[in-house]
């Protein structure tokens, strides 16, 4: 599917998905014109599905990250459905998971500090649908985050 010149291109964009085609292409050895077809065709097979800008939320007064971890009551038949698209609505919840196994959807939550988060938790959070448990992990630090991939 890849071969060593998409490999190439692509490890040049991670590393700076900013540098224009013609950086890129010079610093993977090959034609500008080159790089954008194998770019174009990245993108049109869905390998390459975009850029997107990575926006500190601490530095804009975010200080409290909680990692929600919710056990749905599966007795209803559109539990999940219906709970994923209440957590849509809330702002705050910058990522949502699911999983197979005890807990069923993490939803990562943010807020300004503490009392935002009690404020959020009490009248957001848990009032989301067909929530049977739920527990809360608050977020010390971020050792490890990189989306780069071993090309």
């Amino acid at each position: 599917m890849l071969d060593d010149t998409d490999r190439r291109l692509l490890r040049q964009l991670q590393n700076d998905p900013t540098a224009s085609t013609a950086a890129l292409a010079a610093r993977s050895g090959v034609s500008a014109q080159l790089a954008t077809r194998r770019l174009d065709r990245l993108r049109r097979d869905g390998v390459l599905r975009g850029q997107r800008a990575r926006i500190d939320w601490r530095a804009l007064g975010y200080s409290v990250e909680v990692s929600l971890r919710f056990t749905l009551d599966k007795a209803a038949p559109r539990a999940f459905d219906e709970f994923i698209a209440a957590a849509r609505e809330v702002p705050e919840v910058i990522e949502i998971q699911t999983f197979l196994g005890r807990v069923d959807v993490r939803l990562s939550v943010i807020a300004r500090d503490l009392e935002h988060y009690h404020r959020l938790y009490r009248q957001r959070i848990v009032t989301l649908p067909h929530i049977s448990d739920v527990e809360a992990l608050m977020q010390i630090a971020t050792l490890k985050t990189d989306e780069r991939l071993p090309l």
